[in-house]
């Protein structure tokens, strides 16, 4: 008998706990069960929604920033979609610039980033951002 009565008490403080969950009104225990799987299902729309925001930004993120840091250097800074390859291109680039590299930084977990100090041999911002942004866009076309 007792052992009946242990269940059912801990049946009702899991119900309760359950009904405080998910915020329902409902007293019956199926209603609380059937208000438990409409808030998971809500849940799981919005982790899909979610997720599908993150993948969009990932595909589209797409960022080249050219600041003065000092006297003769550059601080670039490129964010972008992850493809084979793009480091290098972007170093020829540089290259062919003819920049020299103090300093770089490159993380690449969910997208390509990379961070990079110049010296600017006479070079404008605004030239080196432009040519940075085309060697990412012909590393799109040629990889897609």
């Amino acid at each position: 008998m007792g052992c009946k009565m242990q269940r059912r008490m801990a049946l009702r403080r899991k119900l309760h706990i359950l009904r405080t969950l998910t915020k329902s009104k409902s007293v019956r225990k199926s209603s609380i069960i059937m208000d438990a799987f409409l808030y998971i299902y809500k849940l799981k729309l919005q982790v899909e929604a979610i997720k599908r925001e993150y993948q969009y930004l990932i595909n589209h993120i797409q960022e080249v920033k050219v600041e003065k840091l000092g006297t003769g250097y550059l601080i670039v800074t490129v964010t972008c979609k992850k493809g084979e390859e793009l480091l290098v291109s972007i170093l020829e680039a540089f290259e062919k610039l003819n920049l020299n590299v103090v300093q770089t930084r490159v993380p690449c977990k969910h997208f390509f980033g990379m961070e990079a100090i110049v010296e600017a041999n006479n070079i404008h911002e605004a030239t080196l951002k432009e040519a940075i942004l085309q060697v990412i866009q012909n590393h799109a076309e040629k990889y897609t």
